[in-house]
């Protein structure tokens, strides 16, 4: 019975160790179990730490851009306000306070270097009143040389930087009555600098570097619109004076015209005067030379025969000077009236060189004549233009040595007829090229010399072409002899 006793203590010891190391078991596994839920915790913890940071940044961020967005939109606005004006005082007066106060400040000031006085003055004001504004100007003239160098090394100070070698931050705080502020350099290309000030007296939020980007921004679109203002005054103002010159200039020119109007009447009626009066007694001295030349006054002896032979000689040259002098003066007063009709250029040539054959022939000259294609026929006054041959042929003639050659040419331009008289000859100098169409100018050379002539040929020439709305110009080298053109409508 006993040994029964103790088997039976024995099992129940047995299944009670059993059942103390199960629950060991149970214990442990339940350890483990709370110390992977424990990690877990941990992880999810610093996981929702994470993502409340992400979401807080991420938050900051968007209000920096929402804030940028809407910052640059009140830029767009201002920018737009202030470049509807061209007056540089006009310009501040768009800067109005509702812009300030959404992009986040309560003050601002413009304040421009004054390169005369050599100071600084407040050119706009906002959020100040008239007792600090004193206070200001004094203070900032005061430190001039500082701010001087921070336009000049073209950098923004701010309550987020001041930077060194500018004032003390509670020093700017204290002087503009803010906690936080920006002053960015006014920068335009005319004119004199200066800066611009904005600042707040909240403590949140801050100012950021998004803020400081912004009102760069700002700082240089108003530095564009002061440019812009001050070229607009500067070219009004040229313009102004130049048509206040003009004016003057024009009304001198429209005096000296109309005293050279003047004086050109007078001559050309002081001409026709003059020429009509030598026409008596030189008429007569032809006159009187012919009727003793003729022997009706009884013989002559050949020495005075001789003297009245040049006698006559001469006066022939006066009358032909006379009668140019006439045709000139006509010509410049109006008085001519021009019988325009088609004539064939090919028969006028052949007319003066069989006037001038004798001329040709005595000096062994060679004479051609070239005509363009569709130059035949010219739209002028017969007696006129034949003039106009006859000295242009005339002077080729007088200034082209013996053996020498003259060819006519012609070609059509713009439903004109240019005509070439070509030469062999001396040569006109190229700075006396334009002066030989003035009235009695001469070119100083030795043919000239032994060559008579009244200086009025090419003056002539020259009035009746323009009077067929042509021109006439020469192109001449020493010793190659000269071109004379000109040009006439064609039919």
């Amino acid at each position: 019975m006993l040994n029964f006793l103790v088997f039976g203590a024995f099992l129940a010891i047995m299944a009670l160790c059993l059942a103390l190391i199960n629950k060991m078991q149970q214990l442990r596994e339940a350890q483990q179990k709370s110390n992977r839920l424990s990690a877990s915790l941990d992880e999810m913890d610093e996981q929702a730490k994470l993502i409340i940071r992400t979401d807080m940044e991420l938050n900051k961020t968007q209000e920096e851009l929402d804030k940028k967005i809407s910052g640059l939109s009140v830029l767009q606005k201002l920018s737009h306000n202030i470049s509807t004006t061209l007056e540089e005082n006009q310009i501040f007066k768009k800067i109005e306070m509702e812009f300030i106060r959404q992009l986040g400040f309560e003050k601002s000031l413009v304040v421009l270097w004054n390169n005369l006085e050599k100071k600084f003055i407040i050119c706009l004001n906002l959020g100040y009143n008239d007792t600090e504004l004193p206070k200001i100007d004094s203070a900032v003239n005061a430190e001039k040389e500082r701010y001087l160098k921070l336009i000049r090394e073209e950098r923004n100070v701010s309550s987020l930087l001041t930077g060194p070698g500018f004032l003390p931050e509670d020093k700017i705080k204290h002087l503009f009555s803010v906690n936080h502020f920006i002053i960015s350099p006014l920068l335009p290309k005319e004119g004199s600098p200066g800066f611009f000030l904005v600042g707040t007296r909240n403590l949140e939020p801050r100012i950021t570097e998004g803020d400081c980007e912004l009102i760069t921004i700002l700082t240089n679109q108003i530095s564009q619109a002061i440019d812009n203002a001050r070229l607009f005054e500067k070219a009004w103002n040229s313009q102004q004076e130049l048509e206040i010159k003009v004016e003057e200039r024009t009304k001198q020119l429209t005096n000296a015209f109309d005293e050279v109007k003047k004086m050109n009447q007078r001559k050309s009626d002081f001409i026709s005067s003059v020429s009509h009066e030598l026409r008596t007694p030189l008429t007569s001295i032809k006159g009187y030379a012919a009727i003793l030349l003729a022997g009706k006054l009884g013989a002559v002896p050949a020495e005075v025969k001789e003297r009245l032979e040049k006698i006559n000689r001469h006066s022939d040259e006066l009358v032909h000077m006379v009668n140019d002098l006439l045709d000139i003066s006509r010509i410049e007063s109006g008085k001519v009236v021009l019988k325009m009709e088609p004539l064939e250029l090919k028969g006028i040539v052949e007319k003066i060189s069989d006037l001038l054959s004798e001329q040709i022939r005595a000096k062994n000259i060679t004479f051609t004549y070239s005509p363009g294609d569709n130059c035949d026929t010219l739209l002028a006054d017969r007696n006129q233009i034949e003039r106009v041959f006859i000295n242009l042929m005339g002077n080729a003639l007088k200034f082209t040595p013996q053996n020498g050659l003259i060819t006519v040419t012609t070609n059509r331009v713009n439903g004109l007829v240019q005509i070439n008289v070509v030469d062999t000859g001396f040569g006109i100098p190229e700075n006396a090229q334009e002066a030989i169409f003035e009235e009695f100018y001469r070119v100083e050379n030795p043919i000239n010399q032994e060559v008579k002539g009244t200086g009025l040929g090419l003056t002539l020439v020259k009035r009746i072409v323009e009077c067929h709305h042509g021109k006439i110009w020469v192109k001449s080298k020493l010793g190659a002899g000269s071109t004379f053109s000109f040009t006439i409508p064609a039919k």
